[in-house]
């Protein structure tokens, strides 16, 4: 795909909540996910199961391989749109258009499924009802983990900037994955299975880091928008690591047993029953200890169906001297 100037010229970065639910149900999808995300995805399917949502609009719209519908990834606005932003966007998708991407989805699947088909029927009302499970999705499969994402992502994001900075965006796209490379004006994707084909020059590049985007990268080609290429983020590999506490003493004498011995437990985001089956604290006291942490910003609550699960915010791994995971 050939660029010209102004398309470099409105080259951005951007950081999308939205890619990051399609590409994280679809890995959730695979029989054989990528090992390096294998602790959250043993803590995320049995809340998926148990809450339905591993056969509603998103099992038949994100199929384990293959094509994904465009309307699901519209161009992010701005550096760091949040979730709600993007779900507004997909609800204002044209109906022509979801109709094309559902027919090109049919074409990959075989028989499409009669969730699709109603979805085609009508996108206007059916949209209301996909967008809204995309939230209760949100809340059990990524919220609880958000932080710790965002600074994985910003990190990598630094990081494109500086060799841009350092070397021009030449070495930026040759470094940027081992499909991609960049001559002559010219991106290349490497063994892509179809041909990017696009009318508009001059609309410009999204690079969007993905925490669950790979092996490879994905694009989004959509006259007269911006492409649109996700890629995998570095420094995933130590995102979903564990490594023991190193002040937890020093932080006790300051907070308490109770409340660090809570904040340890929470490397990975938990119910209140849950901790207090695991730290011998009574519910009430695990409650009252969390809502105090909650107010003084360690920790945060997302709702997953009945239950509610806490997680440790950067705040608190800064304060227990740990890199979150």
């Amino acid at each position: 795909m050939e660029f010209s100037a102004s398309d470099l010229a409105r080259m951005r970065f951007s950081i999308s909540p939205m890619w990051e639910v399609v590409t994280s149900y679809r890995l959730l999808r695979s029989a054989r996910p990528a090992a390096v995300h294998l602790p959250w995805v043993e803590q995320v399917r049995p809340r998926l199961a148990a809450a339905e949502l591993d056969r509603g609009w998103l099992a038949a719209l994100i199929p384990p391989s293959g094509y994904l519908a465009d309307f699901l990834n519209p161009v992010p606005a701005g550096h760091a749109p949040s979730l709600r932003e993007e779900l507004d966007a997909v609800r204002g998708s044209a109906a022509a258009e979801v109709r094309r991407d559902l027919d090109h989805l049919g074409r990959h699947l075989g028989r499409p499924a009669s969730r699709i088909r109603s979805l085609h029927a009508d996108p206007g009302g059916q949209l209301v009802e996909l967008t809204a499970e995309i939230e209760r999705y949100w809340e059990i499969a990524l919220a609880p983990y958000w932080q710790r994402m965002r600074t994985v992502l910003d990190a990598d994001i630094f990081h494109r900037a500086r060799q841009v900075a350092e070397y021009g965006a030449g070495a930026l796209f040759n470094g940027l994955h081992a499909k991609v490379s960049w001559d002559d004006n010219t991106l290349r994707l490497v063994r892509r299975p179809e041909t990017l084909h696009r009318a508009t020059k001059g609309a410009g590049l999204l690079l969007i880091p993905s925490v669950f985007a790979g092996p490879g990268v994905l694009t989004v080609v959509r006259d007269p928008e911006p492409l649109q290429l996700a890629y995998p983020s570095r420094g995933v590999g130590v995102l979903w690591e564990r490594p023991a506490p190193s002040r937890s003493e020093a932080v006790s004498a300051v907070l308490g047993r109770s409340r660090t011995l809570l904040l340890t437990e929470l490397q990975a985001p938990a119910s209140t029953t849950e901790l207090a089956r695991r730290t011998g604290i009574s519910p009430a006291g695990v409650s009252q200890f969390l809502t105090a942490m909650r107010d003084a910003g360690l920790v945060s609550a997302h709702r997953a169906g009945r239950s509610v699960l806490y997680a440790r915010t950067s705040v608190a791994d800064e304060l227990l001297g740990t890199r979150p995971g």
